[in-house]
């Protein structure tokens, strides 16, 4: 048992070391990004988990400025996908292109590959061109012709949607929904915070640039750590509780939502859970992790992977609601 605190004591204090380095990195991202510190933690908690998110907001909520300046202060490369209705695959992730005079294909890479890509609206895009983009999230490679390139690392995806529903909208399947790591909710500033963005980003010239605090070769260093940050046992089996409260609320005696849910979360949400966890646990500075760890990430984490019933939605209920309910209800080790 003394080893174990040993190893326990060992593993966070190098927690404590390397992410000291973070905090500089949101302070500087905060300074332009304002008021939206979960959304600046939840974007390093992706790279730092190796995982993509998706963005619900309404325009002009700061998503494509939060990805464009954590690449600005990673030093990483960035590009920015504008899906529409008219888009092929080809757009995305490149394409080969002949030349006559030489009778060789050349290839033309598409703008997948950088470390950080902004989807944006991928909503609005045809089901082929989502398959190629998600391919390249799952697989961390794309194919062109008979050649396959690997992409950067770090590679985070960062694709937003807009919540009302428009014309010329193609929502994503379960089944792309399910490989995000996370669906983050961007909501309104409160008048104190919009009042500081007037302040900082109401002029022509002179606004705010994000300085450069971290290499990319730190995150790689800091993912090793993480996947090192102390899990109990307990703890495990409370996220696996989570996970199969919404396949059967019955067996855990939470019979109020039973005829809310029509589908439960896949194995993709106990990893999830998993790895955010961790990850969230790193950021706040500790080398293990709590419940509260986990309540911390579990909406962001299962919301787009479970889906209510009619039922549910007769009765004004969202998938945050009904899990709120699981997380108020279920017993906390």
């Amino acid at each position: 048992m003394s080893s174990n605190n040993a190893g326990i004591t060992a593993i966070n204090e190098e927690v404590k070391r390397a992410s000291a380095n973070l905090r500089p990195l949101l302070d500087e991202m905060s300074q332009v990004v304002i008021g939206q510190r979960r959304l600046l933690e939840r974007l390093l908690i992706g790279l730092l988990s190796n995982g993509h998110l998706l963005l619900e907001g309404a325009p002009g909520l700061a998503k494509t400025l939060a990805i464009k300046s954590l690449s600005d202060a990673l030093h990483a490369q960035f590009s920015r996908i504008q899906f529409t209705p008219d888009m092929l695959p080809a757009d995305v992730i490149g394409t080969q292109i002949y030349n006559p005079q030489s009778g060789e294909f050349t290839t033309k890479q598409g703008p997948v590959f950088a470390n950080l890509v902004l989807a944006d609206e991928i909503n609005r895009a045809p089901a082929k061109v989502q398959s190629a983009l998600l391919e390249a999230m799952q697989e961390r490679q794309v194919t062109l012709g008979d050649k396959t390139f690997l992409l950067e690392d770090p590679f985070l995806v960062l694709a937003t949607q807009n919540p009302i529903e428009q014309e010329g909208t193609y929502p994503l399947p379960e089944a792309q929904l399910d490989r995000f790591l996370l669906k983050l909710k961007i909501d309104y500033p409160s008048r104190d915070v919009e009042r500081e963005i007037l302040d900082v980003m109401g002029r022509i010239e002179g606004i705010p640039k994000v300085k450069k605090t971290l290499e990319l070769e730190h995150i790689t260093e800091c993912r090793k750590i993480v996947d090192n940050v102390y899990m109990d046992d307990k703890v495990k089996d409370y996220i696996v509780d989570l996970v199969c409260a919404t396949r059967d609320p019955g067996a855990y005696k939470l019979g109020q939502i039973a005829d809310f849910l029509q589908m439960g979360a896949s194995p993709r949400a106990t990893i999830a859970l998993t790895l955010t966890s961790k990850a969230h646990a790193f950021i706040q500075g500790r080398g293990y992790v709590t419940p509260q760890d986990v309540k911390s990430v579990a909406l962001e984490a299962l919301r787009h992977r479970i889906q209510i019933s009619y039922e549910a939605e007769a009765e004004d209920q969202t998938p945050d609601t009904v899990l709120q309910i699981l997380l108020d209800t279920l017993p906390v080790p």
